[in-house]
């Protein structure tokens, strides 16, 4: 068994957790977390990659064992997690690496491309849209109403998505069994999603998420540029990135890998053999 350590560093002033494990000579694959949750998504993936790659999976400012400043204290935007997580990887002598993204994760790894494509040596995208394409339109209805105007009814339909039952939805919906996915998950998540003052931060990201829509046709514009290799692996039952997001990497990526599988939002849950098999596939032959 890999060991796993777990780590801080202290990035432009403020104290950033880590899950680090591999060799530190060799290559790096940077796990990039999604939405409500942080590097404990990644738990049981780090050791399975940790033979032959350093992997490093951070927490966000705000999410898992990060700080989280007020939404008074720090501007809370997809800008401001990209850059730390860019300074932290910069402390740790990171200069090429491969991201693995999912949800909210790619956003943030799709600017972390784009202000350094030379760094970028392969993609993983697990349920991470980067196409207007994919978008289930009835649990995103939510976060575009509260977009288009934060009114007290847009706040109170949007803070359903930070309650328990939503929390645990993320995680079993689409699964084909249920019994497999361990309640530790729901319940993690959503004692730190409860911490005081972490609805506001929650609620300054929904709103800053129109930014990522208008990033796409750089990222495009990147993935055909670059030939960076590409593996998209979808749990096809995600209630909130449908299938046609994965599909749509073949618009523009060079001779991209696409899976759908049976599974849901968090596929690592229910599917991992299956997602670390591609991977571990996928960058034998192209990393």
């Amino acid at each position: 068994m890999n060991v796993v350590h777990h780590r801080y560093a202290t990035v432009s002033g403020h104290r950033i957790f880590y899950r680090e494990a591999g060799e530190p000579s060799a290559p790096v694959i940077v796990l990039l977390h999604g939405f409500p949750t942080s590097s404990f998504m990644f738990r049981d993936l780090i050791p399975e990659l940790a033979d032959g790659y350093r992997v490093i999976a951070p927490d966000y400012l705000g999410f898992g064992y990060s700080d989280a400043p007020t939404a008074d204290e720090f501007d809370y935007t997809f800008d401001a997690l990209a850059g730390l997580v860019a300074e932290l990887l910069t402390q740790l002598g990171v200069t090429r690496y491969a991201i693995y993204v999912q949800d909210y994760g790619a956003p943030v790894g799709w600017r972390l491309a784009l202000r350094d494509p030379q760094a970028i040596t392969a993609i993983v995208t697990q349920n991470g849209n980067g196409y207007d394409a994919g978008f289930v339109a009835q649990n995103w209805t939510p976060v575009w109403d509260y977009q288009r105007e934060q009114t007290p009814q847009t706040e109170a339909a949007l803070r359903q998505m930070l309650t328990f039952d939503t929390t645990k939805m993320q995680y079993v919906a689409g699964v084909p069994d249920e019994t497999v996915v361990s309640p530790d998950t729901w319940h993690h998540d959503f004692a730190l999603l409860s911490r005081p003052g972490n609805d506001a931060i929650q609620l300054k990201l929904f709103l800053d998420y129109a930014t990522n829509p208008k990033l796409y046709p750089a990222l495009h514009d990147y993935l055909r540029a670059s030939s960076v290799p590409l593996l998209a692996v979808w749990g096809d039952k995600d209630p909130f990135f449908g299938p046609d997001g994965a599909r749509a990497f073949a618009e523009d990526a060079v001779d991209p890998e696409i899976h759908l599988l049976d599974g849901g939002h968090f596929l690592l849950e229910s599917a991992l053999a299956e997602v670390t098999t591609l991977m571990r596939d996928f960058l034998a032959r192209r990393l």
